[in-house]
């Protein structure tokens, strides 16, 4: 087994098992999706370890522990329509374009959106839409989607226009609140005006810059 292919083992057995992600199709795709394809290149020995990773100035991947949960929390069916705030690399856009039937994916650095492109391209995966925004409250959406995933970093609160973008049963994926012990909350939106927020776990990540 090669040193990747040892680190890829011990992510996924010792970092994201023991961290309550117990899914198997969130753990198969784990091992399927090569973490260290999407990283920047002088990151490689660290792609698959339980840390942030610096991808472009001021975005970094979220650790390997914290994207298995917020996968399973998400819940996806592979006719579900997915909204992604930050695109990063591009790794959770493809294991999410893996999970479900099409990933929109925003992000506001046009570098991100390029290498996550590119990475893309390379491992094939052709349902996902790219697209570069210039802050949250740009996104508006002409369709409502069944998973919204945000993984750009932390809120203070999850803004409006990005709740009303959920279908009925629509779930939301988010890290909110202040240092050192933010909440990573599953909204759940329940009709057209109410919204059920379940507590996941504490992190504490950097807020979205």
């Amino acid at each position: 087994m090669s040193n990747l292919a040892q680190a890829k083992f011990n992510m996924i057995e010792q970092q994201i098992r023991p961290w309550e992600v117990l899914d198997t199709q969130v753990l198969d795709v784990f091992n399927t999706i090569e973490r260290a394809h999407f990283v920047p290149e002088q990151y490689k020995g660290l792609a698959y370890a339980d840390c942030q990773l610096p991808v472009v100035e001021g975005e970094s991947m979220l650790p390997p522990t914290v994207e298995g949960r917020m996968l399973q929390a998400l819940r996806l069916k592979p006719s579900d329509s997915v909204l992604e705030i930050g695109t990063c690399c591009g790794y959770i856009t493809a294991c999410l374009a893996s999970l479900a039937n099409h990933v929109t994916s925003l992000d506001k650095h046009t570098e991100a959106t390029t290498m996550a492109s590119d990475r893309l391209q390379q491992n094939n995966i052709t349902n996902v839409e790219l697209q570069t925004i210039q802050s949250l409250a740009d996104v508006t959406v002409t369709e409502r989607y069944d998973a919204i995933a945000i993984g750009a970093g932390s809120l203070s609160s999850v803004p409006q226009n990005l709740k009303n973008a959920l279908v009925i049963g629509g779930r939301l994926f988010a890290i909110t609140g202040s240092s050192p012990a933010k909440q990573a909350q599953l909204m759940t939106r329940v009709n057209q005006t109410e919204w059920k927020v379940e507590n996941l776990f504490e992190t504490d990540i950097p807020d979205i810059s």
